[in-house]
């Protein structure tokens, strides 16, 4: 597959001309990586404008994950999420604050308890969504109604049910501007996007995914990328799991939703975007289409076969995984009797560096590109770990539902309100102003706009949040 960005830069590089363009760099090599980082010249294409390189770039990434269309982001699912969202209101009319022409949705001005509620568009969710959606919520006055799943007992994980998602859409009232979810989540459980989907259509309502950890999922054998299984629109984060620099990723529309929502696309990504995107995470997405063409699918398939083989090993000697997504190694250390941040420490001492750690379970992520070396530590940890040769009694773990709280103000209202940072111990019965938590993974305990109860300051502790912003 050809990389119509690549190609450019690398041309314009070689000619060695005069920059009398940003950056201020000006190709003369700091790091190593300065000849090939540009802005939007002529020839260079625009982000979100694209017409020429940069849309020819995007088609060929549409064509790889089946989708009917696909828009890069330098800035990460992030950008991609709030552009999701965007889109939604684009196309229903909504408008913030004000009176809508088409659905003649009046803002402005808040009212009490569930009248509140339900003056405003709103998204049904599942409860561990990322604090990028309740952002972009809080800038679109857009509402969350939350669905409670099943939880291995962690903040980050959620799994909706068919029959859940069934009975919330059955109550009756006014319709959801979409369904929400968040497949695969940080601790790698995943949705049943397929039956989701197929209800959602049904109801004539989207179904949209943040599948920031799983762009791999459509090179499976199985496909079951959100494209593949019927979703409407979703993100994907390249940069999680596959070779792309940090912030690149991808928005995709289905093709069955294409007429609805890609004449918006390229605006409301916009809203949310630099306007000096990053050139060297572009040539990295460019770069990502040849990847995943040339070969990818039997690369994946031999690392997910080294990810099964360490797991049967470990679990053989007695070690404890949760069941995950392929590409996630997802260590449930309370089991064994171990915090997930002792159990990292230990990580550390063998080199090896985890993505997630809490006080119940530590994540890998796997890809194609650890190499040998990388199984050789994995392997020698796995055969001298503390968890399997001193085993302590298990640590219990409380179940998320914990968390429900009243919703005293609206998202956007809290979000813009006078607030005031207090320590953790004082914020039992205020209003949450700012979600608060660790990043990994951003998954907010209280959401602006929801009292903060006594359990909320208890997760907050775990999380070692030391203070929460709260309204005045």
């Amino acid at each position: 597959m050809n990389t119509p960005i690549i190609d450019f830069i690398r041309e314009y590089q070689e000619r060695e001309g005069t920059r009398f363009h940003m950056p201020g760099h000006k190709g003369h090599v700091f790091f190593g990586w300065e000849p090939f980082d540009i802005t939007e010249i002529p020839g260079a294409d625009v982000l979100h404008q694209g017409q020429g390189i940069i849309r020819e770039s995007e088609r060929n990434a549409a064509r790889l994950f089946g989708a009917g269309g696909t828009f890069y982001s330098t800035e990460g699912s992030t950008q991609c999420i709030k552009a999701m969202l965007a889109i939604l209101c684009m196309e229903r009319g909504h408008c913030v604050g004000g009176k809508c022409q088409r659905g003649g949705y009046q803002g402005g001005g808040y009212l009490d308890g569930e009248r509140q509620r339900m003056s405003r568009p709103w998204i049904l969710a599942a409860r561990n969504v990322h604090r990028s959606m309740v952002d972009a919520c809080a800038l679109l006055d857009l509402d969350v109604r939350f669905l409670w799943g099943d939880s291995p007992g962690s903040l980050c994980s959620h799994v909706i049910s068919p029959r859940q998602l069934e009975e919330a859409l059955r109550q009756g009232g006014d319709r959801p501007l979409a369904v929400y979810v968040t497949s695969p989540d940080y601790l790698g459980q995943m949705e049943d996007i397929g039956n989701l989907s197929r209800i959602c259509n049904r109801e004539g309502i989207p179904l949209v995914v943040d599948n920031a950890h799983g762009a791999y999922l459509h090179f499976l054998k199985e496909k079951c990328h959100p494209m593949d299984l019927g979703a409407a629109m979703c993100c994907d984060s390249a940069h999680k799991t596959l070779p792309a620099l940090t912030g690149g990723a991808y928005l995709h529309v289905h093709p069955r939703f294409g007429e609805r929502f890609l004449p918006y696309a390229r605006q409301a990504m916009l809203l949310f975007g630099s306007t000096s995107p990053s050139y060297l995470t572009l040539q990295s997405l460019d770069y990502c289409n040849a990847y995943l063409s040339e070969g990818y699918e039997e690369r994946l398939e031999e690392t997910l076969e080294r990810v099964r083989e360490w797991k049967r090993m470990f679990g053989e000697a007695g070690g404890r995984v949760l069941p995950s997504e392929p590409l996630k190694i997802v260590l449930d250390t309370a089991g064994h009797g171990y915090s997930g941040r002792e159990i990292g420490e230990e990580l550390r001492s063998y080199d090896i560096e985890c993505e997630y750690e809490d006080q119940s379970f530590v994540v890998l992520m796997v890809t194609p590109e650890n190499t040998s070396r990388d199984w050789e530590r994995l392997r020698e940890w796995g055969k001298n770990t503390r968890m399997l040769w001193h085993p302590q009694e298990r640590i219990p773990v409380a179940a998320g539902e914990r968390l429900l709280s009243k919703r005293v103000m609206s998202i956007r209202q809290a979000a813009f309100s006078r607030s005031e940072m207090v320590p953790v111990e004082q914020a039992a019965g205020r209003v949450c102003a700012a979600e608060t938590v660790s990043c990994p993974p951003a998954v907010p305990i209280a959401i602006c706009g929801e009292e903060i109860t006594r359990a909320m300051v208890g997760e907050f502790k775990k999380f070692d949040v030391k203070e929460v912003s709260v309204v005045l």
